[in-house]
Formats: structure tokens, sequence, C-alpha cells
């Protein structure tokens, strides 16, 4: 099967900036939290006065919102439930994605005709799991990423057409079960099952014998410490054609946390990618597509269970992020041949830049002479969110990003 025309690039949003990224870059549907029962405590988050509109905004340009409610809630929050997802339902959004099955059922009571997607934190890794939630009532199922290729397409082929199968492609990855972990409950008081992850995986770790406080022994050579849970991060930019051969239906991209020019790039890479493939259904990936993932902050890259077991998905020498390239400006408009932008990060005149903009190929320049808001020109531009301009042949719509690799 190959569902490359009705296939989702799922994007994330962890506030309005993020929002408006997803929408200008190019994704079919956004994931965005309200302000609970979301497992991402840390981003800004959504109003309901936010929500409303955002999804207002989303649905005029054909793109659905999804709003995540998948921690797994205690009893004192059980009676905050009805007021919620009925205030979510007003909003008009497409689908809410659940993971406790007594909200599941709380959903069906209170709003009986919202749709239901069921989290990845549900754990589903087979057939028989995926039908049942299905004969209850859920629309699509969020895959555990525990899952090969080969047993995604199996359960496409043995669950009914109209269940939609949504796989996570890009993003961090949780050492534990489809995110199910205790470690930030047990070390820092952080419940992880509530949006209050403080990623004790990602830090290092040594060996201290009992009696020898204070001394203490790197359990691989580092001296740094030893990352044993650190995972890398996971990207299926190159693997697109094998899942849509599977029978996925969406592509979601992990992120709420992550910044807007993250957004930007990768629901911009992955929109491009299904896109080519869709029009050149014999041509391999162009590599200047797939070469975008690796210009955003990020953990070394693989490819986690997709292709069996994650032998080289763990990454121990150090549990911080790859960057290569800073945001430095946003465009504002292009008219009369000057290209007009606010500064983001300071650069100088001569230096080699580049600007992306929502499907297309990024255009490499150096511009030789920049203005200010006051039309002097300048050498550097060094102030933070001061206006500048500068010839340019070409023109970009509003919030390209112009960006400069760092060594």
């Amino acid at each position: 099967m190959n569902n490359f025309e009705n296939l989702e690039v799922l994007a994330p949003a962890g506030d309005v900036e993020r929002f408006q990224a997803a929408i200008d870059y190019g994704a079919d549907a956004i994931y965005l939290g309200g302000k609970n029962f979301g497992m991402r405590a840390s981003p800004g988050n959504f109003t309901f006065e936010q929500l409303n509109k955002a999804v207002k905004d989303a649905h005029d340009k054909n793109v659905k919102i999804y709003i995540t409610c998948n921690t797994l809630p205690r009893n004192n929050e059980i009676p905050e439930f009805e007021d919620f997802i009925k205030n979510v339902q007003a909003c008009d959004v497409d689908a809410v994605i659940v993971a406790d099955l007594g909200l599941m059922s709380l959903i069906k009571k209170y709003t009986p005709d919202l749709e239901i997607h069921m989290s990845t934190q549900t754990g589903i890794v087979n057939y028989a799991s995926a039908n049942e939630l299905y004969n209850m009532g859920a629309k699509r199922v969020v895959l555990a990423r525990e899952l090969s290729i080969d047993e995604i397409a199996e359960i496409r082929a043995k669950t009914p057409k109209d269940m939609e199968i949504e796989v996570f492609v890009h993003g961090a990855m949780c050492v534990s079960f489809s995110g199910r972990c205790l470690l930030s409950s047990y070390l820092v008081n952080r419940d992880a099952n509530h949006g209050e992850c403080a990623q004790p995986c990602r830090w290092g770790y040594h060996l201290m014998e009992e009696k020898r406080e204070g001394e203490y022994y790197p359990v691989f050579e580092d001296e740094q410490g030893t990352y044993i849970l650190n995972a890398k991060d996971l990207c299926m930019i190159n693997h697109i054609k094998e899942l849509a051969d599977a029978g996925v239906t969406s592509l979601k991209i992990e992120g709420r946390a992550k910044s807007a020019y993250y957004v930007s790039v990768i629901t911009n890479a992955y929109r491009m990618a299904v896109d080519w493939h869709k029009n050149n259904p014999d041509k391999p990936l162009p590599e200047w597509i797939s070469d975008e993932v690796f210009k955003v902050s990020h953990r070394k890259y693989c490819t986690g269970f997709f292709f069996g077991h994650p032998k080289d998905c763990q990454y121990y020498e150090t549990g911080g992020y790859i960057r290569n390239y800073d945001v430095v400006a946003v465009v504002d408009k292009c008219e009369n041949g000057m290209l007009y932008a606010t500064q983001r990060n300071r650069f100088f005149t001569g230096d080699t830049l580049e600007i992306m903009a929502p499907g297309c190929k990024p255009v490499t320049f150096t511009p030789d002479v920049i203005y200010n808001g006051d039309d002097e020109k300048i050498n550097t531009v060094n102030h933070a969110m001061m206006k500048f301009r500068f010839k340019c042949d070409h023109i970009f719509p509003p919030r390209s990003i112009i960006r400069k690799q760092v060594d």
C-alpha cells in the first residue's frame, strides 16, 4: 500500500509562535496542548482563547488541530475534566489525543462527537489492541515507538481501513517504553507522566562504592561520566517511502518544547520530502532536502526501532546537542529589490548567509552592503531586534528565516 496522496505531516506547537511556524512551513495538522492534561508542562501551551483563534486560523488554511490530553491524571484531577473537554470541543478542534482509558470514557460521555486519537503513551504494539481501541471509539492510534516497519505493516493489514495509524518519525526519543518513565519522579520529584520530565536520561552517571564516598568511577572509560541512558534523536527523513508502503497515515514530528526555528525547519523538510515522493515516485530524495534536518540543534540521529533492534541508538559520549546554524534574522518583506528583516543574532557585512523559505531550496548569498533603519550603511547587525535591509534579487515571503553556519 502507498498512501502518499493523503500522508499527513503532523507538526508540534508549544505556543503561538511555534504554531505560526508550523502553519507557515506546510503542516497538514498541528498538535498542541492546553493549560491542563498535556504531556508538556514547560512550553507556554494555549489558553482557550488562544486555542479558539488557532483553530480558526488553521482551518482557514485547511490545517487540522489536535489537542493533547495524554497525561495520566490522578483522582483529584478528574472533576476538572468535564469543563476542560467541553471547552476544547467548543473551540472546534479536530481531535483529542488521549492515553488514559478513563479519560477516553469521559470524552465519549461529555463530548461524544469529538474524534479520539490514542496516544503513544497507551503502548499500542499489536493489532489486537488497535482493533479493541477502534471498537471503543478511537479513530486513530499513535503506535508505540518500539515497533518495526514490518510490525506496523501487519497492524495496518489486520485493522479496519478507516482506522488511521500515526507514528513518530523525528525528534527526541525516550529510553523508557513509550514514554512511561519514573526516573524523573524518583530523582527530582517531577512527574514525567504529567508533562514535567527533567530528562535525567540525558545526565552523566558514575559508579560509587558505598564505603568510599566521593570516589567516583566511570562505568566506561569516559572521564566526563557515562550517558548510559541517553538516546539519539529519531530521524526518518530518508525512509518516508517505507513508512507510506507500510500504510502509515500520519508522520508525527516530536518537539512541542522545541524552538520555532526547529518547528519551521523540520516541518519544512518533511513537507518537502512527502511532496517530492508524491510527485517523483521513482526518484530518490534530493540530498539538499535531507540535509535540512542537520541545520537545527539535534543529537546524533538514528532510525529507532523501525528497522529492527536499535543497536546504535544510544549515545554514550554526551547528553548535549549538535548545533551548526544560528538564526540571524527573520524576513519582514521584500519589495523594490530590497529585503527588509529583523535581527535575531549578530552578523557582519560579507558573511555568507542562507535564506530558508517554505517549500524551497535554501538560497545562499553574501550581502556586501547593509542599511539600518535610518538608511545608514553598517558593517554589523548587532542590536537585538533591529531593523535592516539589503539588496536582494529574490522575493521571499514574510517570516522566511535567515541563518548562518557556525564554526
